[in-house]
């Protein structure tokens, strides 16, 4: 069992939730149940899932949920940039955005390698 609120990806993945929800106010109104609900439920789940598998017994489990957390960074991606080609966003805003979620997905990968050599 690992210690989720010291994990340099956990707090990185929760800085980031914080910034989805403040961009999200700046999105229409009319997309409130579509792409913003969508958005803001990746940008959640991905510190979830790293807090989810840091709770379970084995290194196997947490990786599990580290490649769950992985496939929602790389949705809050595409949701991303689907807001800035429907111009609902611009690049200034998403960009800095997309690449802390790129340097978050690194840092799972690598430590989904530590977990692995570590079984």
């Amino acid at each position: 069992m690992h210690n989720f609120e010291k994990l340099k990806i956990w707090q990185k993945a929760m800085d980031i939730a914080i910034k989805v929800y403040e961009i999200s106010l700046i999105l229409p109104n009319d997309e409130k149940f579509n792409l913003i609900h969508q958005i803001k439920k990746c940008a959640v789940s991905i510190p979830s899932n790293i807090t989810e598998g840091a709770g379970r017994n084995h290194n196997k489990e947490f990786i599990q949920f580290l490649g769950i957390a992985n496939g929602s960074t790389f949705e809050l991606i595409t949701q991303l940039i689907l807001a800035k080609r429907l111009k609902l966003i611009d690049e200034e805003t998403i960009q800095p955005i997309i690449n802390q979620l790129v340097e978050i997905s690194n840092m799972n990968f690598s430590f989904q390698k530590t977990l692995n050599t570590n079984q």
